[in-house]
């Protein structure tokens, strides 16, 4: 079973891209109103590395966007063979579906906990109190 990695190490993923000849690309016309445009790898053998919608960029530009797009890769060293791999995806660390961080998209934050901090809502407290009521008399 081939396993999967996940980070943002802007080191990491240059040595993993580089070692399978792949160059650091933008699709051309995904750019969005103040924000990057799609980011992508080509390598050598792929069939669309000539796509014309694919363009090369520098790493420095490639990594402010990365950073920017707030983005992590998850990616495999080698196949289930043993063979070297290509696969790579580049996800939001939000996006626990895909993210090997585990994170939620709603419990994002700055490193703080949520406001609730374990305690009871006002509403489950409510619930609670008119079901009591409702028992007693």
């Amino acid at each position: 079973m081939a396993l999967s990695k996940t980070t943002q190490d802007h080191k990491e993923i240059r040595r993993w891209a580089e070692a399978r000849g792949a160059k650091p690309c933008e699709v051309a016309s995904t750019h969005k109103k103040g924000e990057p445009g799609i980011l992508r790898f080509c390598f050598p053998d792929a069939p669309n590395r000539n796509d014309s919608s694919l363009q090369e960029i520098s790493w420095e530009d490639f990594f402010e966007k990365f950073d920017e797009s707030d983005l992590e890769l998850v990616y495999q060293e080698k196949t289930a063979d043993g063979e070297v791999s290509n696969f790579n995806k580049l996800v939001h660390p939000d996006n626990e579906e895909h993210s090997g961080k585990g994170k939620k998209k709603a419990s994002k934050s700055n490193g703080t906990k949520s406001k609730s901090n374990g305690a009871k809502s006002k509403s489950s407290v409510a619930g609670r109190e008119k079901a009591k009521k409702s028992r007693a008399a």
